[in-house]
């Protein structure tokens, strides 16, 4: 039997390592070959450009896990907040964007 001195530090590992297996986590190329990163900012996912035009720009941050996040969506074109969502199926995350939950646009990007 395990000591509970060393239950504990095996615990938080395990979480440690089920936290980090998050799918949305992430490069992601867009249809126009530029590619976006997800990565952890506390509790929740921030998006950065990595290429192209809008470079170093936040396009979003997701909160949740697997399948659905839910969130903000920004368009780096001219700044504005969306209410968004994403799901991620295998090696695609399909992200939404919608005005007033009524007007939704998606994209389809795919796993770098």
């Amino acid at each position: 039997m395990l000591h509970p001195f060393l239950l504990a530090p095996l615990l938080l590992l395990c979480g440690v390592v089920t936290a980090s297996a998050e799918p949305l986590l992430g490069t992601w190329r867009l249809s126009n070959g530029e590619t976006v990163t997800y990565s952890r900012c506390g509790a929740a996912f921030c998006s950065t450009v990595d290429t192209g035009r809008y470079k170093g720009q936040s396009v979003g941050r997701m909160e949740g896990s697997a399948p659905l996040y839910k969130g903000t969506v920004i368009d780096p074109r001219d700044g504005k907040s969306y209410d968004g969502r994403a799901s991620v199926e295998g090696d695609r995350l399909v992200l939404t964007g919608c005005v007033a939950r009524v007007f939704c646009r998606s994209q389809t990007w795919t796993r770098r």
